[in-house]
């Protein structure tokens, strides 16, 4: 539930003299913002465009784009608000916060429910199933995921409200002040958010690598590299940031050198986590398929651009002339 703290840590960073992390950070939401849409996006003209989406994985990865997008959405309010406070009111508050945990709950259910059908796949190809019925499955659990992370974003998004700080001058989208329930709050969230589905992708990967490599086909080997680096950006986003949640629920940093470096810890895990919205598309274009595609998608468009003006004799720009003045009338 880090987002109800998200617009006034609360660090003290005015009192110590720390680095003007808010306006690095506001500059940087806007960059990641302009990033993750644009590459989101083409992720998912190229499946649109060339493959077949009742395929599962191909299900699963234009689900994970929408999520991505979905936090993206987020990603000019916490600009604004790093660089002027919060200024768009409550009903807005509410609603970015719900925005932000359909994107967060959604992205890691996601995550770990493809590695789960990829683990299925891959190491239990023996299992007896039918396509049709795993398209369903993937289906339902899409649909679960959204329906799950919609209830759960709803559930934080009552507890915030905008209020006054009296030491700084502005607005802040806060949440409940009662430690206990903050406390309960961040161990839910690292727990079920984070070591359990790391835990579960961490063994099912474990498992795809062994198989794989194990393999002698060496088209099955590639997709090592993409699996890795799906792992290692899931940890290395979402890892500190949540290490540091979970260290922030009995720490409290006492002075201005271990306040300094706590926030400063704490801005850079922030901006990682935030990052991996358009982790997920960059790593993907790992596959060389997709890059066929998305070189194919790019050169027609080029292509089109690029079209020959067949050249008209006076009387056949005469007659172009009058036909589209005649359509103007």
């Amino acid at each position: 539930m880090e987002l109800n703290y998200e617009f006034d840590s609360g660090f003290g960073e005015h009192d110590c003299g720390l680095f003007d992390f808010q306006t690095f950070s506001g500059v940087f939401y806007i960059l990641l913002f302009i990033i993750s849409v644009t590459v989101n996006i083409i992720l998912l003209c190229v499946l649109i465009a060339y493959e077949n989406l009742t395929n599962v994985t191909n299900l699963f990865v234009v689900n994970l784009a929408c999520s991505d997008l979905v936090f993206t959405v987020t990603l000019p309010f916490y600009a604004a608000d790093q660089l002027h406070h919060w200024v768009f009111g409550d009903f807005a508050c509410k609603f970015m916060t719900a925005t932000y945990f359909v994107g967060t709950y959604s992205s890691v259910i996601l995550l770990t429910a493809m590695t789960v059908d990829r683990f299925i796949t891959v190491v239990l190809h023996n299992w007896p199933s039918n396509h049709g019925r795993r398209q369903r499955c993937a289906m339902g659990t899409c649909a679960a995921a959204w329906v799950i992370s919609i209830a759960a974003a709803i559930s934080d998004a009552i507890k915030v409200k905008v209020e006054t700080n009296q030491g700084l001058n502005g607005f802040f989208c806060v949440g409940p002040s009662n430690s206990s329930v903050v406390n309960v709050g961040y161990y839910l969230q690292v727990s079920l958010l984070f070591f359990l589905p790391f835990a579960i992708i961490v063994f099912c990967y474990s498992a795809i690598l062994k198989t794989v490599l194990q393999a002698s086909n060496r088209k099955r080997q590639r997709t090592v590299v993409v699996v890795l680096c799906i792992v290692t950006a899931f940890l290395i986003c979402w890892g500190p940031y949540n290490i540091l949640l979970f260290i922030a629920t009995f720490y409290i940093p006492i002075g201005c050198y271990l306040t300094n470096r706590f926030e400063t810890a704490y801005n850079i895990c922030r901006i990682l986590a935030y990052s991996h919205c358009c982790m997920n598309p960059l790593l993907y274009m790992l596959s060389q398929k997709l890059r066929r595609h998305l070189l194919k998608l790019l050169h027609s468009q080029r292509f089109r651009r690029h079209l020959p003006v067949p050249c008209n004799t006076s009387s056949e720009r005469h007659v172009t002339f009058s036909l589209q003045w005649q359509s103007l009338l």
